[in-house]
């Protein structure tokens, strides 16, 4: 113990893992004491947090609010519903999410990226196209690094930071350079009061951006974003000048802004009618900052896509097999489907997070050769789908890849698109990818 006197904690963190560790870094660079709390007894992170803060208060379990308090950091995963966030709200205690310290400290500008579906793939290739253009880049937030973080690296030229719609929604000030927002479906009604605050959540990445890339189908963004000093809008269509879209030349589909034609849809290395988009989209991201485009065409000829991603796995007895385990809603697992132009026996399940399947028994309809289903909502998603087509339950991932194979036909494609959350089972969406890849795997043996 330091002889000095501790001084009074102010703040309180809510839920370690992640997020909670990078805002207890933070806080002991800035030489700020604070209260950390996590209603599980033994949360990850514990020991870690000892080695950061050795005289950090820690409260485990219940719900007391300490005297004292006068703001709360809470980590994404901690719903608003928690009743200790219920308890600081009647007290009217100010509550923040670590991105909204982030952009009160960070001195250089940023690109914020949100987004239902998309977003990772969107941050990754903004980030690539930076270094290629020879710009200090550092990306993180909900993909890769926490937010605060980065701010203890050597300062770049620019941040490129993911947002989900839990930092979104406890976000007050955002000053980002460019935002973006690739769409917005229906996700997380588990975590949010109802469909209308998520939209709102993901609608607040425009309130002080300077400029805005926006999905040209969705007007709402456009009202939201018509306050910016630019925006730029990409979609599926043919571009108005300055726009980014698809135009067909000679049979031959590409990437275009505008009336130029930049990158032919067959050069790109990664699969999917949804990567177009995104591929459209950091373009457009691209412009905003002034990268040179021979740079950022550059690397959507080389980069492959993420992991667990519409990631080809194998072919085997002329069936591929395609792990896109981040579809965890309905809507990027929609997207996926429509990018397999195959027959195709689905792989789906897991914790839907009280979404709507309707919308996924339309998509496969006309393309469906049988689906295997997994996880806690396999009997939800059976009787959404309520098809002619065979519908198979099974408890493990290797004994679903193993039915899907005896569904499939030449030519066909068994594709993991769960349109679930993986909670249920795995700990993560990226064990669950795994998992499928070592079942397709196995099948070679």
């Amino acid at each position: 113990m330091s002889g000095k006197k501790s001084k009074v904690a102010k703040d309180m963190v809510v839920g370690l893992g992640a997020t909670g560790l990078s805002i207890a870094r933070y806080f002991q660079r800035s030489d700020n004491n604070a209260i950390y709390f996590d209603s599980r007894d033994e949360p990850p992170g514990l020991e870690e947090l000892g080695e950061i803060c050795p005289d950090a208060k820690i409260q485990l379990g219940g719900s007391k609010l300490p005297r004292g308090v006068e703001r709360i950091v809470a980590s994404p995963g901690v719903p608003d519903s928690h009743p200790l966030l219920a308890k600081a709200r009647k007290k009217k205690i100010e509550i923040v999410s670590d991105i909204e310290l982030f952009a009160r400290e960070a001195s250089v500008p940023f690109v914020a990226v949100t987004g239902s579906n998309g977003k990772s793939t969107v941050t990754t290739l903004v980030y690539h196209m930076c270094r290629a253009d020879g710009r200090e880049v550092i990306a993180g937030g909900n993909l890769g690094e926490p937010s605060l973080d980065l701010l203890d690296e050597d300062e770049p030229d620019i941040y490129v930071l993911e947002l989900s719609s839990f930092q979104l929604h406890r976000t007050q000030h955002l000053p980002a350079e460019v935002a973006v927002l690739l769409n917005v479906s229906p996700d997380h009604l588990d975590w949010h009061v109802d469909e209308n605050e998520y939209r709102r959540s993901k609608y607040r990445v425009f309130a002080e951006a300077k400029a805005a890339v926006i999905n040209r189908s969705d007007e709402t963004a456009a009202q939201h974003a018509k306050h910016c000093d630019r925006v730029v809008s990409f979609g599926l269509d043919a571009p108005e000048d300055g726009q980014y879209g698809l135009r067909t030349d000679n049979g031959e589909t590409y990437l275009a802004r505008g009336e130029a034609l930049l990158l032919s849809t067959g050069d790109l290395k990664m699969y999917g009618r949804h990567n177009q988009l995104n591929a459209l989209a950091a373009l457009a991201t691209g412009d905003m900052l002034g990268l040179e485009m021979e740079a950022m065409l550059q690397v959507l000829v080389e980069f492959p896509g993420l992991p667990h991603r519409m990631q080809f796995v194998a072919r085997i007895a002329a069936v591929d097999y395609i792990n896109d385990s981040k579809a965890t809603n309905v809507a990027a697992a929609v997207a996926s489907i429509e990018s397999v132009d195959s027959m195709l026996v689905l792989v789906a399940g897991g914790d839907g997070k009280g979404g709507d399947f309707g919308e996924l028994a339309v998509a496969i309809e006309d393309k469906l050769r049988g689906a295997v289903l997994i996880g806690k909502d396999a009997e939800k998603l059976a009787h959404s789908l309520d098809t002619v087509m065979p519908v198979h339950f099974a408890d493990t991932m290797g004994a679903a890849v193993s039915m899907a194979a005896k569904c499939a036909e030449s030519d066909d494609t068994v594709l993991l698109a769960p349109a679930c959350a993986s909670l249920d089972q795995y700990s993560n969406y990226m064990e669950r990818g795994d998992s499928f890849c070592d079942a397709v795997e196995a099948l070679k043996q």
